[in-house]
C-alpha cells in the first residue's frame, strides 16, 4: 500500500480515515525518504524511527476501531526548539542536552490531534540567523538548489516539507524564521498571532517576539496544521481567542484594500531590494488587482521600530544561552549577543516592551485605510551555503539585514503574516508576505488561498523532492 509523498496534510489525513493507507506505511515511507536524503539535504537533527513506528501502529489500532482525530496517523516534523518528551532540545547548539521530560504545549496538541512526530528538524544556533548551518549538525541544504541555504532559522522544517519528506512541519518565527525559509523553498509559511500556538514551557520565547508557526506546500495544509497546533497552556501569558483558519482557506476574501510596501523598514544598516524580487512582488500586486482588489503603494509608519527589537532579541538569546550545557561550545557571535542581552535586560528591555503599545496604535491606524500589506519576504534570493557561516558579528549583522530586512517588524507587533511563493529569481525561489493587523489570520489565509487558486504554485516541485520519492534508487 503506497501513498504519494506529494500528498498534502489534509489529503493524507483523509486517506488514513478512509482506510486507503495505514499510518505504518506512511511513517515507514517518510523515514525511508528522510534516510535517503539525510546525507544530501540534512533536514533532521533527530529522527524518531522506532518511536514513530510504534506511534503509527497505535494510530492504526485507533483508526481500525473507528476513532477519528484531525491528524490521526499523519507523519509531521517539528523544529528542534520544541520539547518532545524523551528527546533533547539542542536548538542548533553543540553539547549533550538532557532529554525533555514532557512535550511542549504545541507538540502535545499535535499529538492530541493524532499526529506522529517523525523527528526534529535542524535550526541554526538559537535560531538567530537566516541560514541553517553550524558545527553541531553541518549544513542543511535547499531542495531547489543544494548549493544554497533553505534559509533559517526553521530551515530544516522548510527543507523537509519542500522535499516531500513530510507533508507539513512546525517552525518558529522570531524575525522571519518561518516566513524566510518558506520564501526560499517555495512554501506557504504562516506566522500566527502571538500566543496562537503556545511556546510553552517558555511562555514568552525571546521576550514575546518569537511565535510558533506552520510550513506546508498549500495554504489549506498550513492552515490545518495551524488549527491543530493552536491553543494555550494554562499559564501562557498570551491567550488570543480561538480562530478557525482552515475554513477560511475555502472562503472568498471579498474586495480588499492592499498596500504594496517595497521600502525596507528602519534598519541601522543599508538594505537594497533585489530587482528580480521587486519584479516578482510587483507581478503579484498586479495579479491581486486583476482579482478585483484595490492595490496601491503605501508603507506602514514603522518609525524607529528597530530600536525596540534588539533588546528583546538579545535578552532572549541570553535566556536560552544560560541553559546550554557547555557555554564554551556556543558560537562567539552567540556569546556576544548574550552579553549584549544581559546589558540591555533592565531598563532598555522594559522601554522596548512598553513601546509595543505605541506601535500598535500607530501602525494599527494604517489598517483603517488598508486591509492587508503586501511586501517582499526577503530582499535577496537565498545565499550560498557557507556565505554567512564564518563571518564576524558585525559582518553577519550586515549580511543578515541586507538579505532579510522585511520580516522582523511583525514579530515586534505580534501580528500575523503569511509567506506566499512569488516565483523564481535566477532559478531560486523567492516569496512575498501578506501582513495583517491583530487576529487577521483568516483574512490572510483566505487571500493567500485565492492567489494559490490563480497561480497553482504548489504544482512545482524541487529536484530533491524527486530524489526523495525514490529512496531505493
Amino acid at each position: 500500500m503506497t501513498h504519494a509523498p506529494s500528498a498534502g496534510l489534509a489529503e493524507t489525513a483523509r486517506a488514513l480515515a478512509t482506510g486507503e493507507v495505514t499510518s505504518r506505511a506512511l511513517v515507514t515511507e517518510a523515514l525511508a525518504r528522510i534516510e535517503a536524503t539525510q546525507g544530501s539535504l540534512n533536514a533532521f537533527r533527530i529522527v524518531r524511527a522506532e518511536a514513530a513506528l510504534a506511534e503509527a501502529d497505535a494510530a492504526d489500532r485507533e483508526l481500525a476501531a473507528g476513532v477519528r482525530r484531525p491528524l490521526l496517523g499523519v507523519p509531521v516534523a517539528v523544529k528542534d526548539d520544541m520539547d518532545v518528551a524523551g528527546e533533547p532540545t539542542a536548538f542548533g547548539c553543540q553539547g549533550v542536552f538532557p532529554p525533555a521530560a514532557e512535550d511542549g504545549e504545541a507538540v502535545r496538541r499535535l499529538r492530541a490531534a493524532g499526529a506522529v512526530i517523525v523527528g526534529k528538524t535542524n535550526t541554526c544556533e538559537l535560531g538567530q540567523w537566516p541560514f541553517t548551518e553550524g558545527p553541531a549538525f553541518g549544513a542543511t541544504r535547499n531542495p531547489w538548489h543544494p548549493d544554497h541555504t533553505p534559509g533559517g532559522s526553521s530551515g530544516g522544517s522548510a527543507a523537509a516539507v519542500a522535499a516531500g519528506l513530510v507533508p507539513a512541519a512546525l517552525g518558529s518565527d522570531g524575525a522571519g524564521s518561518v516566513r524566510i525559509p518558506a520564501s526560499w523553498t517555495h512554501l506557504i509559511g504562516i506566522k500566527p498571532q502571538r500566543g496562537r500556538i503556545s511556546t510553552w514551557p517558555r511562555g514568552e520565547s525571546f521576550q514575546g517576539i518569537t511565535v510558533n508557526g506552520t510550513l506546508a506546500r498549500t495554504v489549506a495544509d498550513a492552515a490545518l496544521l495551524l488549527d491543530t497546533a493552536s491553543g494555550n497552556h494554562d499559564r501562557d501569558p498570551h491567550r488570543p481567542p480561538t480562530l478557525k483558519t482552515f475554513e477560511a482557506a475555502g472562503r472568498d476574501p471579498g474586495r480588499l484594500r492592499i498596500a504594496l510596501s517595497l521600502k525596507p523598514p528602519f534598519t541601522a544598516l543599508p538594505a537594497r531590494l533585489d530587482p528580480g524580487i521587486r519584479a516578482r512582488v510587483t507581478e503579484l500586486a498586479e495579479r491581486l488587482a486583476g482579482l478585483g482588489h484595490v492595490v496601491e503603494e503605501a508603507d506602514p509608519p514603522y518609525g524607529q521600530i528597530g530600536l525596540t527589537f534588539v533588546p528583546r532579541a538579545t535578552a532572549g538569546i541570553a535566556e536560552w544561552a544560560r541553559d546550554a550545557p557547555d557555554p564554551a561550545l556556543l558560537d562567539p557571535r552567540t556569546r556576544g549577543a548574550a552579553r549584549l542581552g544581559r546589558l540591555l535586560g533592565g531598563a532598555p528591555l522594559k522601554a522596548a516592551r512598553r513601546a509595543e503599545a505605541v506601535l500598535h496604535r500607530r501602525i494599527g491606524g494604517f489598517f483603517t485605510s488598508y486591509d492587508v500589506v503586501l511586501a517582499p519576504t526577503t530582499a535577496t534570493p537565498p545565499p550560498r551555503i557557507g556565505a554567512l557561516l564564518g563571518l564576524g558579528p558585525l559582518a553577519t549583522d550586515r549580511a543578515m539585514i541586507a538579505a532579510c530586512p522585511y520580516a522582523w517588524p511583525w514579530n515586534v507587533l505580534g501580528w500575523p503574516g503569511v509567506n506566499v511563493p512569488a516565483g523564481f529569481v535566477g532559478g531560486l525561489p523567492v516569496g512575498a508576505q501578506l501582513l495583517g493587523p491583530a487576529h487577521s489570520e483568516p483574512l490572510l489565509v483566505s487571500l493567500a488561498a485565492q492567489l494559490e487558486a490563480e497561480l497553482r504554485w504548489h504544482g512545482q516541485r524541487p529536484p530533491l523532492a524527486t530524489a526523495a520519492e525514490s529512496p531505493a534508487a
